[in-house]
């Protein structure tokens, strides 16, 4: 089994700036294997006797010039710009096979990281030991005890952070013969009961920054010599004043708490949901559908639908638990727990409702999830045994 845990960095300015090098080396590389990747594959279905682009042809490519052409590369660790193209490597066999997004060039400032194998950094107690740095700070000390595979050094707003990947052996699977079965009915006014809003709570801050900074920007933009209102030229730098990146130092910082509410919300949730039950039903919800609702867009992507999957998912196989996932096409709002009498019709707006054949009055979410509790008993009734 395989566990990262992210732990909050304390680096001083030396060691910070190491980071952002190391980072900016690992999107340098990864843009520039993209680029070079596409090159080639455009040139074998030119002439398919030349070889297709692979994950470690570039690597050696880049090794055989980078001393010559990049020496500002060999200041930092070699695994930055290697697991750069490997990253690369994988985000293509991801969208060969079907499972994401064709891989886009990475921009300074978005998502900046940097990944270390297993033998060059060393963690013990609150330090970790990388190469050409030396020992850096953590906040606490790592909690998994097995093989550490490997850790990404990444940055949150103006924090840095060391996820580190740690591989433990699997939990041992123990039968028991009566299991405690819930159903979990994934819906925005649910979740906005269990766990806080965190999104709509902040949205006044988010959007008096946002205001600040667009101010911001349209005096920039009369400096650089544009109409007020003119939208910039592509490619055209726009310089940024000081307070321009105070305000969006705030805005990142706004938003990485925002995104740590809602983290500490679902994974307290899931947890609770594990520690009390064996085995757990929810929907396979098309969230990327539900997004297209723009009325209910914003509370769906508060909730993280997603993300609460994934933690239930292996949380419970931590723990030896089952989840079971329903279609989403099963009418678990619309079939009366009572009786089974399925409404014809039922919009969004009908939260309680009274079945017309043994008048049973439900409430929409306390229905939906009795049903999905049931498809998850006779899952578990079907088959044998289930871990739990």
């Amino acid at each position: 089994m395989i566990l990262a845990h992210k732990i909050a960095l304390d680096p001083n300015n030396v060691q910070e700036t190491y980071f952002r090098k190391a980072a900016g080396t690992a999107r340098f590389a990864y843009n520039g294997a993209l680029d070079q990747w596409q090159q080639q594959f455009d040139a074998w279905k030119a002439d398919p006797t030349l070889p297709k682009p692979t994950e470690a042809a570039l690597r050696r490519q880049l090794n055989a010039l980078k001393r010559a052409a990049f020496p500002w590369m060999l200041e930092v660790t070699k695994n930055a710009p290697q697991m750069a193209i490997m990253h690369l490597g994988q985000a293509f066999k991801n969208f060969f096979a079907g499972i994401a997004e064709y891989p886009t060039f990475k921009k300074k400032g978005r998502h900046d990281s940097f990944t270390l194998t297993n033998d060059p950094f060393t963690v013990k107690g609150q330090k970790v030991h990388m190469p050409k740095l030396g020992w850096v700070r953590m906040h606490e000390p790592l909690r998994f005890i097995g093989r550490v595979v490997e850790g990404t050094v990444s940055r949150t707003a103006d924090r840095w952070f060391l996820s580190v990947t740690v591989e433990l052996p699997d939990p041992p699977s123990v039968r028991r013969e009566s299991q405690a079965v819930v159903g979990v009915d994934l819906g925005v006014s649910a979740l906005a009961i269990v766990g806080p809003k965190a999104y709509a709570d902040a949205l006044a801050q988010l959007r008096r920054l946002s205001k600040q900074f667009s101010r911001q920007m349209e005096v920039a933009k009369v400096r650089a010599g544009l109409q007020p209102g003119q939208p910039t030229l592509k490619g055209m730098p726009m310089p940024l004043s000081q307070n321009m990146r105070k305000t969006q130092r705030r805005m990142a910082r706004r938003h990485a708490r925002i995104a740590n509410i809602r983290a500490d919300a679902l994974h307290q949730l899931t947890t609770d949901l594990v520690q009390r039950f064996d085995v757990m039903a929810i929907e396979d919800l098309n969230v990327a559908g539900m997004l297209k609702n723009h009325p209910l867009a914003r509370a769906i992507a508060d909730m993280g639908f997603g993300e609460f999957r994934r933690q239930l998912a292996y949380k419970a196989a931590q723990c030896g638990k089952t989840v079971v996932i329903v279609s989403r096409w099963y009418p678990s709002s619309k079939t009366c727990s009572a009786c089974g009498y399925k409404m014809p019709k039922m919009p969004l707006a009908m939260r309680e409702w009274t079945c017309p054949e043994c008048h049973t009055h439900h409430d929409r979410d306390i229905n939906a999830a009795i049903n999905l509790r049931t498809v998850a008993e006779s899952s578990v009734r079907s088959s044998s045994p289930v871990s739990a």
